[in-house]
């Protein structure tokens, strides 16, 4: 009888172990997913989905990937995004969107975009002309009110606003380009 026991015993702990073995395998080959991979198709979307899902903004999430910022932008929030759209980007001197996503622009690329975000929900109807924010990079972007349009920096129009999940995105027609230090 002692000895059915101890088999026992030593059956259950090995069948244990096996499936920790197992478990800690299939944890070591499944990649690390942030929060951008969470599938939901319930909530309303977040920023980086409205973008995903949004022909003119193409070139925005290209370079969003690029950066590695997809995570940090499907975050909880809130954020700001000034958007540029595909024809912003066009604007650029050729050559200037594709050098960008090279991954040795990485730091570059990122402090583009991090120049196009602000953290906290900036609601349209409350922008006033001279206000100024703080981007994410810690540079200053300023709002400008002339004849009932909003503008980022004097030249970025404002041309759409779209609530999501995490925040708002502000669709503007330039890209805004961060000052040199």
């Amino acid at each position: 009888m002692l000895f059915a026991v101890t088999m026992l015993l030593f059956t259950a702990c090995k069948n244990n172990e096996a499936a920790g073995d197992a478990g800690a395998a299939s944890e070591e080959s499944s990649p690390a997913v942030g929060q951008s991979g969470v599938q939901d198709d319930v909530s309303n979307p977040n920023i980086v989905q409205v973008a995903a899902g949004s022909k003119d903004h193409s070139t925005l999430v290209a370079a969003v990937k690029a950066a590695e910022l997809v995570d940090a932008l499907s975050n909880a929030g809130p954020f700001t995004v000034f958007a540029p759209t595909n024809a912003a980007f066009d604007k650029l001197p050729k050559g200037t969107v594709e050098g960008l996503l090279k991954p040795e622009k990485k730091e570059d690329l990122k402090n583009i975009l991090e120049y196009h975000t602000y953290v906290g929900s900036l609601k349209a109807e409350y922008f006033q002309d001279g206000q100024s924010f703080e981007q994410v990079n810690a540079q200053k972007v300023t709002i400008s009110v002339k004849d009932g349009k909003t503008y980022v920096n004097g030249t970025a129009e404002i041309v759409a606003s779209i609530p999501t999940s995490n925040g708002m995105i502000h669709v503007v027609n330039e890209v805004l380009l961060p000052p040199t230090k």
